[in-house]
């Protein structure tokens, strides 16, 4: 039985819970509440392997999100196309290695699961936190308003195991309008911000990036903790969207790590090649997405 049949039954109850959600409001922007589940807490900043630089820099070169299956654990989306829009519900499971649907996950960065959405010209990012049911099955509207394949990347740690990222694609009917590769800048801009890069990414060693924000030209030195941090980096390799596990360096109200204007990263590169970052923070009550085009470059002899 494929995904489509084996969701069928859950159809009904999608239509029903996205049309009272867009009818609140209460589930726009990328900030989606969890309902009570079966939750294991971490230490509220994740202590797998999200959340410092000390992990194996080689198990870390590895992309997660190449594949819908990893250890056993399985992404299944109910339906893998649908028609583009502001709001398109998307409902999915993660089943463990008997099949069954995961219902218990540590907490990570305050959420259960996180979903980074992206088409596959690097255009159209989004990291949202979709709604788990009692049946283990997740629910969150995307904008994914322009036609083209979508990959969509489940980052989650089951309770009691390992860390994962799990992909698989979305095929998205509409309008399709690729887009190039954006040149590698130093700087870049969003809502007003300007976001610096500082740091060079080396092909198979971890390499540690600063990104200072500011603001009318002036640091920005009062960022709002946004799911445990002051950041949330995402990259991803662009020649086959590999997934790379990136640390923040500390957390807030850890006594040493600034409220900005800096937020320091260590990222690690699996190979030589260009790579785009997605740095979410959070300011004045609003979470920012500034987006830089990298390269990976072994260093000159």
């Amino acid at each position: 039985m494929n995904a489509t049949g084996k969701f069928a039954g859950f159809t009904v109850g999608l239509v029903v819970i996205f049309g009272a959600a867009l009818a609140l409001g209460s589930v726009a922007g990328p900030d989606v509440a969890e309902p009570a589940a079966h939750i294991a807490e971490d230490d509220g900043h994740g202590t797998a392997s999200h959340d410092t630089a000390s992990h194996d820099a080689v198990a870390d070169a590895t992309p997660g999100g190449l594949t819908p299956t990893a250890d056993g654990y399985t992404l299944e989306l109910a339906s893998d196309q649908v028609t583009a829009g502001p709001a398109v519900p998307l409902q999915f499971r993660i089943t463990d290695p008997t099949g069954v649907p995961v219902t218990d996950y540590t907490v990570e960065h305050e959420k259960l699961l996180h979903l980074i959405v992206v088409r596959r010209d690097l255009a159209g990012f989004q990291h949202v936190h979709p709604t788990l049911d009692a049946t283990g099955t997740w629910s969150v509207p995307l904008d994914v308003g322009r036609g083209g394949d979508y990959r969509v990347f489940a980052d989650f740690t089951p309770a009691g195991d390992e860390a994962l990222t799990l992909g698989t694609d979305l095929r998205v009917a509409g309008t399709y309008d690729p887009q190039e590769l954006p040149a590698a800048t130093p700087t870049a801009t969003v809502d007003g911000y300007t976001v610096a890069l500082d740091g060079m990414l080396r092909p198979g060693e971890t390499s540690n990036v600063t990104l200072s924000v500011s603001r009318d030209g002036q640091p920005v030195t009062d960022l709002q903790p946004y799911l445990g941090a002051y950041g949330h980096l995402v990259a991803l390799r662009t020649t086959d969207l590999g997934y790379l596990h990136v640390h923040p360096d500390g957390h807030p109200g850890d006594g040493v790590t600034a409220a900005g204007p800096g937020i320091d990263f260590a990222v690690t590169a699996p190979s030589a090649g260009d790579y785009r970052l997605f740095l979410d923070f959070q300011h004045a009550g609003a979470v920012h997405t500034a987006e830089f085009t990298v390269t990976a470059a072994p260093e000159e002899k």
